[in-house]
């Protein structure tokens, strides 16, 4: 489990396909303090530590990466140079800052609005018809990694929805979510409460 509090970006550096295709990301942690087999989230995804290199501030961490992962988020992330927002995973007794995140991409979503106000971005992000119940007004979502909350949802005639999100300017230094732009894909996980609710809603209904 995680929390979706980026504790760093990354960097794809190599990417080789030989069956899953492995990807080496450079980043600022401690390999020392992580141990092979460890979960780490990298854009919102939960991926296992499979090699590691390098030193403290220097580290060079190994994955595994599906096709099942790769068809289920943004198209071109798995390539060299991408960003990646990172967060190991939560251990007991560490601060739930931001909310229950499973490190499972439920759709891909896209940025169709971007605006600087007071030093914040303000995004309207489209999510597809299949999800837009799950996205409530105050309610949170996982955009690349990062817990975010719902400033404010609009309906659309096609049954997707845009949902508001606020970007304060230190979310947008030390996370990849300052550079998006419009026309940007962005993986979306929605909060597991709002799966459940929306079930249990499923249920309530067909048995009456």
């Amino acid at each position: 489990m995680f929390t979706g509090i980026v504790t760093a970006i990354g960097h794809i550096e190599s990417v080789e396909t030989r069956g899953d295709t492995r990807v080496v990301v450079a980043c600022p942690f401690d390999p020392g303090a992580i141990d092979i087999g460890a979960s780490i989230a990298c854009s919102g995804i939960c991926l296992t530590v499979v090699t590691l290199e390098g030193e403290k501030g220097d580290a060079r961490i190994g994955f595994d990466v599906s096709g099942e992962t790769i068809s289920r988020t943004v198209p071109g992330m798995w390539e060299a140079g991408r960003k990646l927002n990172l967060e190991p995973a939560l251990r007991l007794g560490d601060e739930l800052g931001g909310h229950m995140v499973t490190g499972h991409v439920d759709t891909v979503g896209e940025v169709v609005s971007r605006r600087e106000e007071g030093g914040s971005l303000h995004f309207a992000i489209r999510i597809s018809r299949a999800f837009a119940a799950y996205v409530a007004e105050k309610g949170s979502i996982t955009v690349d990694g990062v817990s975010l909350t719902v400033n404010d949802v609009r309906d659309r005639s096609d049954g997707t929805c845009d949902f508001a999100l606020n970007i304060i300017p230190h979310t947008g230094e030390v996370t990849t979510l300052g550079a998006l732009k419009e026309g940007d894909r962005v993986n979306l996980e929605i909060d597991v409460l709002a799966r459940y609710l929306k079930r249990m809603q499923s249920l309530t209904a067909q048995a009456g």
